[in-house]
């Protein structure tokens, strides 16, 4: 326990922050951090120091949409792709085959590193208190958060509360027949919250998720498995990093086998997730292996990955053979794949139940509807995923500090970021399993990619106290530099052998009277960062520069029309709607719409009609009352 904290309890001083962050995983790391750093006294409570950022599945940061997000977080200003980076063993691109709305950074990084990293920023951060302990009640006074009380008597008085719980709250482990009342990879659980948080008001479930075996690396016949190596010369996820990724080390591509199958369809009866143990709903896009095996039973194979936990370890990641199957038959199901006959198990697989709340209980700023003062933020809003996480962290870690400013507090929308996607789908639907970021969720995704992120939010982050001047300093060069290029792109192209060999190597026609670097990459198979590097066109400017205005201006016409739907919908966001409405008291209002209306309590047309159980015809009768009430 920090010094002053003991000093203050032996003199029976009072205890008070003007922030309390519950919980030290991705999400609160982000909040503790933002409202530290916008000038608050902040306490951040965690069960155990070591579970700091503790990546307790895949030691990855990134993926399919996760991407976005994590450069998102650092546009606002916050840490977890500053951490990401200096801690990567291997960073690559996914999705290139596709388009530029898709791509999607990926990196393998160092478990230990990473949890050291996030730990050192915290403790040296100035405005933030570590208490190791356990919060058990939130208090309230005056429909306000006025305190929280701990396992070990403290009274902690403050004004502003940010829950970040994860997958702690009332958790247990499962490995077959073998349940433990636990948090992932051994840590205390919590188990006094739960109870208050259903007395504040909200709706508690029971979700679950897994995480597969560790083999140990020299255990494994590498000759049968496909290597995976890392892309060079690629972007990073903080737009501050200056030096070029790192890839130390490589992943492996393997798959299960037919006897694989035949082991699972053998031992179904022994596999929690359907003899009835596991009551908690599980992720539908990051099943088990077990679950795969039912539910995709017309295949015989499927994708697994060989990726490393960390540089300091002997430890291997067994991806894609999640399972809380029993150890017995997990042996068993590792040594039928290919290269794994001779594996050795380290750690086995374990599924993880934990309690969360409905998420239809919080505003879209993440602050609860039934107390002011206290948000939520991660796992514990019904999200899986670091990313997830740490991005909602942030967001409830910016709008508790404009809370205690006394200031109007941000909503993301979904134009603006994935974040405001994610924030928008949880608040709006709900979610009735561990959701997951895609970028199939983004309806605007060709304005939404990595490489902008900063153009879309680093202003926010500005203006809200968390950009600091370095990395304000290089937007703003970033950004002029990119209308710079923009403008060079109308200039013309001579004629020459070396354009015309260019174009017919990428299969379009040859240009006799030259043409503008614009014209040039607006065609359909020209890559426009390989066509200017190819034809030593627009020399000194950085990469990233490059890919973003080429980018826009290659997508113009797609981007100008999803700018054209934004500017409609935002006709609706407009019409703001009164927080006290009775829907039910609205003529010609749908009785099912009249009660989702009442519990969710969307801020604006827009948002209701974004409202499962809420129809076309159900916007027009609240169009109609709205313009009677104007």
């Amino acid at each position: 326990m920090d010094k002053n904290i003991k000093k203050q309890l032996n003199n029976n001083s009072p205890l008070c922050f003007d922030a309390v962050v519950i919980g030290a995983g991705h999400a609160g790391c982000e909040s503790a951090l933002a409202l530290a750093r916008t000038g608050h006294k902040t306490a951040i409570i965690t069960l155990d120091k070591n579970g700091v950022a503790f990546l307790a599945c895949n030691p990855s940061i990134g993926g399919t949409a996760k991407g976005h997000l994590v450069c998102e977080v650092d546009a606002l200003g916050g840490q977890m792709g500053i951490n990401a980076d200096k801690t990567t063993l291997q960073l690559r691109m996914l999705n290139m085959g596709k388009g530029p709305a898709v791509h999607s950074l990926r990196a393998q990084v160092d478990k230990h590193a990473y949890h050291d990293n996030m730990l050192e920023t915290l403790l040296n951060q100035e405005n933030l208190t570590f208490i190791e302990d356990e919060a058990t009640d939130i208090e309230k006074q005056d429909n306000k958060v006025c305190a929280v009380k701990t396992r070990n008597g403290l009274n902690i008085k403050t004004n502003a509360v940010v829950v970040t719980t994860g997958v702690y709250l009332n958790s247990r482990t499962i490995i077959g027949e073998e349940i433990k009342d636990s948090g992932p990879s051994g840590f205390k659980n919590a188990k006094g919250l739960t109870e208050s948080l259903e007395k504040i008001g909200y709706t508690i479930r029971r979700f679950k998720t897994g995480t597969p075996p560790r083999l140990e690396k020299h255990s494994i016949d590498y000759k049968q498995f496909e290597v995976q190596k890392g892309d060079n010369n690629i972007q990073t996820f903080s737009f501050l990093t200056k030096k070029a990724n790192r890839n130390t080390h490589v992943c492996y591509l393997g798959y299960t086998t037919l006897k694989t199958k035949q082991i699972i369809l053998d031992n179904l009866a022994r596999a929690p997730m359907y003899s009835g143990v596991i009551v908690g709903t599980g992720p539908r896009y990051c099943p088990s292996i077990e679950t795969k095996i039912v539910r995709f039973s017309d295949k015989d194979t499927h994708q697994i990955f060989l990726e490393p936990e960390s540089a300091r370890s002997d430890e291997i990641y067994l991806q894609g053979m999640s399972t809380s199957m029993p150890k017995d038959i997990q042996d068993q199901m590792v040594a039928s794949v290919n290269g794994l006959e001779n594996a050795e198990i380290v750690r086995y697989g374990y599924a993880i139940e934990y309690d969360c709340i409905d998420p239809l209980g919080i505003f879209p700023t993440l602050e609860s509807k039934f107390v002011k003062g206290l948000f939520t933020a991660g796992q514990i809003n019904g999200t899986s995923g670091y990313e997830e996480a740490a991005a909602q962290g942030l967001l409830a870690g910016i709008n508790a500090h404009l809370y205690l400013s006394g200031q109007k507090q941000l909503i993301l929308t979904r134009d603006s970021s994935y974040l405001g996607v994610l924030v928008d789908d949880l608040t709006m639907k709900g979610t009735i399993e561990p959701y997951r970021m895609m970028t199939s969720r983004a309806e605007y995704r060709l304005l939404l990619r990595q490489d902008n992120a900063d153009a879309r939010l680093t202003q926010i982050g500005r203006d809200v106290g968390l950009v600091s001047d370095e990395r304000y300093s290089a937007f703003v060069k970033k950004m002029a530099n990119i209308e710079k290029i923009k403008q060079k792109c109308k200039m013309m192209i001579k004629p020459s052998e070396v354009l015309d060999k260019y174009l017919i190597s990428v299969g379009e026609t040859p240009a006799p009277n030259g043409l503008t670097i614009e014209n040039l990459v607006k065609r359909s198979k020209v890559e426009p960062y390989s066509a200017v590097k190819s034809l030593g066109l627009l020399k000194g400017f950085k990469k990233q520069e490059l890919i973003s205005a080429l980018t826009e201006i290659k997508y113009q016409g797609y981007i100008a029309m999803e700018r054209q739907l934004i500017e409609r919908e935002k006709k609706l966001e407009e019409k703001r709607l009164d927080a006290d409405m009775d829907y039910t008291l609205i003529k010609g209002l749908r009785k099912e719409a009249a009660e989702k209306l009442n519990q969710i309590k969307p801020l604006t047309i827009a948002e209701a009609g974004r409202i499962s159980g809420v129809n076309p015809a159900d916007i027009t009768v609240l169009l109609m009352s709205f313009n009677n009430k104007k």
